[in-house]
């Protein structure tokens, strides 16, 4: 394999799982976790999008207090390790970093539950690097509709409109990640920014809500946007989707915060009795090569999802694994060149020209 073709990766959840073990080293391999900086320099990420996630489903201004300390997590991650990573907020900001030989590391806040119905917070977040808001998470807010919740105001609310306004006038990613199609739709007839998933996948090959519909594919070509095709499984095959809806009702029900130790203790046990349908590279892929077909090669990039999810494709163990997709993609004629657009060149071009 290959690490030539750099990488910025859309998301990753492993602030959160350090809040929840209590922890800050990134140095070396720990169990259960799926991101360290040696193995994200094998993986060759020059760029990562940290996500500053917490949980919804509790009271909104909890999630503020929670967002806020997820920030402080990777400003201290930073500081911790200023030879490996460097807080990046533009395009200019990530090519730095990467010519330093350090990984940038970017802020995107999981959630539009933690802004509280707040522009004022949303302008917080802008001024402590954050640089996209997944508009919801699994649940709706009071102006946005998830794509895993029932319909409430059938997209966005007049507010949802303001929010999504006000990311384009600071500059800000308004990632359409986690939200309904009509969301979707409604937030690309407002924005004047381009269209942006932080870690998606296609729907027409896994018909999972959370997915990307060809009709929205053809509407992030229009605005020059990016999909970030995720590799998690439930978004790849229908096996896993379905597998996936299953664990979802198991999560729900347990009595403890997600990610917490007896959180994971009980979604492990239940995963060990219930395996995962059997997932690739090659579901990864052919996910990458849909979105090419219909929205075409500079509307694709990668968006992981690592530590933000329990089990992954096979020859996706981890952020060291980024050339297996790759290699693999070399195989249906990718040449380098359109791998580094995928990889590294479009998200890049996304980022300069809704942050700077």
């Amino acid at each position: 394999m290959s690490g030539a073709i750099p990488v910025i990766d859309g998301h990753n959840d492993l602030p959160w799982r350090l809040r929840m073990r209590g922890a800050t080293d990134m140095t070396g391999h720990v169990e259960g976790l799926h991101t360290d900086i040696p193995r994200l320099r094998t993986g060759g990420v020059k760029a990562q999008f940290w996500s500053v996630y917490v949980p919804c489903g509790g009271p909104e201004a909890d999630a503020t207090v929670k967002v806020l300390e997820q920030i402080d997590l990777v400003h201290r991650l930073i500081g911790a390790y200023p030879d490996d990573l460097a807080l990046a907020t533009t395009a200019g900001e990530v090519e730095r970093a990467a010519g330093s030989g350090r990984i940038a590391s970017l802020l995107g806040a999981e959630g539009g539950h933690c802004l509280d119905n707040s522009l004022g917070v949303l302008r917080s977040l802008h001024r402590l690097g954050v640089r996209y808001l997944t508009l919801t998470h699994g649940k709706n807010t009071a102006w946005a509709d998830s794509a895993t919740d029932d319909p409430a105001v059938g997209g966005l609310s007049a507010f949802g409109v303001e929010v999504v306004r006000e990311l384009n006038r600071l500059g800000m990613l308004a990632d359409l990640s986690h939200i309904s199609p009509e969301t979707m739709h409604a937030t690309l007839d407002v924005s004047t920014a381009p269209a942006f998933f932080s870690h998606s996948s296609a729907r027409a090959l896994c018909d999972h809500p959370r997915n990307v519909p060809d009709d929205v594919l053809t509407r992030v070509r229009d605005t020059g946007g990016v999909v970030m095709v995720t590799f998690v499984p439930f978004f790849l095959n229908e096996a896993c989707r379905q597998w996936g809806d299953e664990l979802f009702r198991v999560e729900d029900a347990i009595p403890a915060e997600v990610g917490s130790p007896e959180f994971e203790r009980l979604q492990r046990q239940w995963i060990a009795a219930n395996p995962c349908p059997p997932s690739s590279v090659r579901d990864v892929a052919d996910h990458v090569e849909h979105v090419r077909t219909v929205a075409g090669l500079d509307a694709v990039a990668l968006g992981g999802d690592f530590d933000g999810t329990e089990v992954l494709p096979t020859g996706l163990p981890d952020v060291s694994a980024y050339p297996a997709l790759f290699d693999e993609l070399r195989t249906r004629n990718w040449s380098d060149a359109d791998l580094r657009k995928l990889a590294w060149d479009n998200p890049l071009r996304v980022l300069r020209d809704t942050c700077g």
